[in-house]
């Protein structure tokens, strides 16, 4: 049974029907968020953790992986839809060492259908151990797995393509240097795209995931090299606690008719050889995670909490959609990364005053990696607590 609600638009404004979805029976909400979100021929799934209705967790893993996909299955089903339709997933683990079983476990639900997958090891879940995102098709006309050397032996494609576009599964590299490590994850993202008939340039946003142990600055410098100045894919870099190989891995979404893809800039930010500020994908905005940044002269964070920082984020989030033509009201998923889970509550408080009753995006929560020190440097600029990326649907 599916629980339909119709986020209203705004008034004046003629913006894509956005759907909320919500099962019968699905555990609790921990926050101002959506389960699912019905927009632009796609459903978004929120992270969906090992409670169930009554918000009771199962004991051992096995049965917290099934329930977990049990949640992205009865938010799936709300919406009319199967597994089948599934094409792009986010697979969270506080404990790496259970991959072997969620793998295991997967391959049951999937089969040979699998969506495409990153598979991510983070510090902390909000109350869970695993949790699980998720992308469907509305129209599974034309969906077909992507192949590439090096995926045989997995339980998920390389990539899943769509009718407009194509998602792409983690890609990590090797390499006795941290540069020869992204470059080789960069050629796999090239060969995904170059199976599917398209080209980096088709690429409108990119998921860089790396440990502590790769430094920032050789991956950009790889990075950049790969794409068009100032043109770049939007882009959400993550240090995460752990990932399955490696140090490093990229995955993402390139759109297939190159004609539809703009990138969207705001005037107060600069070109940059790494990130576009947000990229359409037709009528799909994706944009590249924000903080508490200051731009402009004497750019940097000056806030010392989360609160106060994601008050500047929702400005800069704001300046990417009103140069695209858009509002919050036309949000349909974000994911929100906190450097530490205690400050859950208070980013609740204030990530649900700049959404509408009623109109609230599907939302995932992480705390990425162990929390960082919290002191401000020389110059009076505070580390980043909070980063969050979006996608909008005009």
């Amino acid at each position: 049974m599916r629980a339909l609600c119709l986020l209203l638009p705004l008034a004046g404004a003629l913006p894509a029907q956005i759907t909320s979805v919500s099962p019968a029976g699905g555990p609790p909400l921990v926050g101002p968020y959506s389960p699912g979100v019905l927009a632009g021929g796609y459903l978004y799934v929120s992270g969906q953790g090992a409670k169930n209705g009554q918000g009771v967790m199962p004991d051992g893993f096995d049965a917290q992986m099934r329930q977990t996909l049990e949640n992205v299955k009865a938010v799936v089903e709300a919406a009319g839809l199967s597994l089948d339709h599934l094409v792009y997933t986010h697979l969270y683990l506080t404990d790496m060492t259970n991959l072997t079983e969620a793998d295991r476990i997967w391959s049951a639900y999937f089969g040979n259908r699998s969506p495409a997958r990153a598979t991510i090891g983070v510090a902390r879940l909000p109350g869970t151990p695993v949790e699980i995102n998720a992308v469907a098709v509305v129209d599974r006309q034309g969906r077909k797995a992507v192949s590439i050397p090096g995926f045989e032996n997995k339980r998920y494609p390389a990539a899943v393509l769509t009718h407009d576009r194509l998602f792409i599964s983690s890609q990590s590299g090797s390499g006795a240097t941290p540069e020869a490590e992204v470059s080789s994850a960069l050629d796999s993202l090239k060969a995904v795209t170059e199976a599917a008939g398209l080209s980096l340039k088709h690429m409108v946003f990119v998921n860089p995931y790396l440990t502590a142990a790769l430094p920032v600055d050789s991956m950009n410098r790889e990075y950049a090299a790969r794409f068009e100045f100032g043109n770049t894919p939007a882009r959400a870099t993550i240090v995460v606690d752990a990932l399955p190989a490696g140090r490093f891995a990229l995955t993402g979404i390139a759109v297939r008719d190159l004609s539809k893809r703009q990138a969207v800039r705001p005037r107060n930010m600069p070109p940059s050889a790494t990130a576009s500020p947000c990229v359409f994908a037709g009528d799909t905005l994706y944009c590249s995670a924000k903080s508490g940044f200051i731009p402009g002269p004497l750019s940097g964070i000056y806030a010392a909490t989360v609160e106060h920082q994601l008050r500047q984020t929702f400005r800069n989030l704001l300046d990417n959609l009103e140069e695209a033509g858009l509002t919050f009201r036309s949000v349909v998923a974000t994911n929100v990364y906190l450097d530490n889970l205690e400050d859950f509550g208070a980013m609740n408080r204030i990530y649900a005053q700049y959404f509408a009753e009623g109109q609230k995006p599907a939302r995932t929560t992480v705390e990425q990696r162990k929390p960082d020190s919290r002191d401000p440097d020389a110059e009076g600029r505070y580390p980043t607590l909070e980063q969050i990326s979006l996608i909008a649907v005009r």
